[in-house]
């Protein structure tokens, strides 16, 4: 069952986690890995509700990022019901 948020982009990934400054490239909110790391070292960058200036901070499904207006939901990416394995 899917679950629409308002404002909240919903972030499927693969792993157990995702490094935090590569969800940051990954949904687009910073262009380069330089860029993540100065926006999560500003301080801006809250993890569930904490800031957090850890760039390696794993995150993972159901964690919530915010930065500024951005919300990001991290999912679990599930694997299609019809993909031969």
């Amino acid at each position: 069952m899917k679950i629409k948020l308002r404002g909240v982009r919903q972030i499927p990934i693969k792993g157990k986690f995702i490094r935090l400054d590569a969800l940051i490239k990954f949904a687009s909110i910073a262009s380069t890995g330089g860029e993540a790391k100065a926006l999560i070292q500003s301080g801006e960058v809250f993890v569930c509700g904490e800031p957090c200036e850890q760039r390696g901070k794993k995150i993972r499904s159901g964690d919530v990022v915010r930065y500024g207006s951005e919300t990001l939901l991290v999912r679990q990416k599930t694997p299609c019901a019809t993909a031969k394995v």
